[in-house]
């Protein structure tokens, strides 16, 4: 083990979201932290919950169950899922996720609302993912489709639209003017009323997205450690 402490990490991670909120004039309450645990072991999600974290960020459908299942004993415990999501996984994800970042497609939207549906579950919140960058390497609707991927969502009676969520450029210049464009695009698509979450900002620009409008920040390496921690 190294001499990482995730409890101290954590409270660090806790203090740059408040003194950012506190820097722009917001509520920090109001910014939900995900502590992003994939490829981490459930000792250490054990580990940040004891330190008062209950939501978690999973990005492999397989991987979300079977935490899930291995730590079914913690009942307030949050799954979000936040990574891509393939429609032949779709079955997974409805079974355990509390809140899904990544919806990008008409076709996923459907076939998410199906499964969620056939769980017999409460509707499952949901964020459409916009790949406001047009980055090739990275998914997300297109800003030109997203009404088309909102109005694919609202037509499922088993999924609740919530807001919009993107991943940014390394470049910080660049991911905020990402995110700005972001704020931008829920004005134009019914604004906070429509879509009050805006989920964007990891370690690196947490403060920039706090400042742009985040509402929910994904966090990870500023947490957890490297990707090889505890291995």
């Amino acid at each position: 083990m190294s001499e990482h402490s995730l409890p101290r990490a954590l409270a660090h991670v806790r203090a740059r979201i408040e003194a950012a909120a506190a820097a722009c004039g917001r509520d920090p309450s109001g910014i939900c932290l995900v502590a992003v645990s994939k490829t981490k072991p459930v000792e250490a999600i054990r580990e940040a919950y004891d330190a008062g974290q209950r939501v978690f960020g999973e990005s492999y459908a397989q991987e979300l169950v079977t935490k899930a299942e291995q730590l079914a004993d913690l009942p307030d415990i949050e799954w979000h899922f936040i990574g891509h999501l393939q429609t032949n996984k779709a079955k997974l994800v409805a079974r355990a996720a509390h809140v899904v970042h990544t919806i990008d497609s008409p076709a996923l939207a459907r076939e998410l609302g199906k499964r969620v549906a056939s769980a017999e579950r409460a509707p499952l919140p949901v964020l459409i993912e916009v790949n406001v960058a047009a980055e090739p390497q990275k998914h997300g609707a297109a800003p030109v489709d997203l009404l088309e991927v909102m109005d694919a969502v609202r037509a499922q009676p088993s999924l609740v639209l919530r807001g919009l969520m993107t991943v940014p450029p390394d470049d910080l210049a660049a991911a905020a003017a990402t995110f700005e464009t972001l704020v931008s695009l829920r004005a134009l698509h019914g604004g906070v009323a429509a879509l009050p979450e805006l989920s964007m900002g990891m370690t690196s620009d947490l403060e920039v997205a706090i400042r742009a409008g985040a509402t929910i920040v994904r966090i990870g390496t500023a947490i957890f450690g490297a990707r090889d921690y505890s291995v």
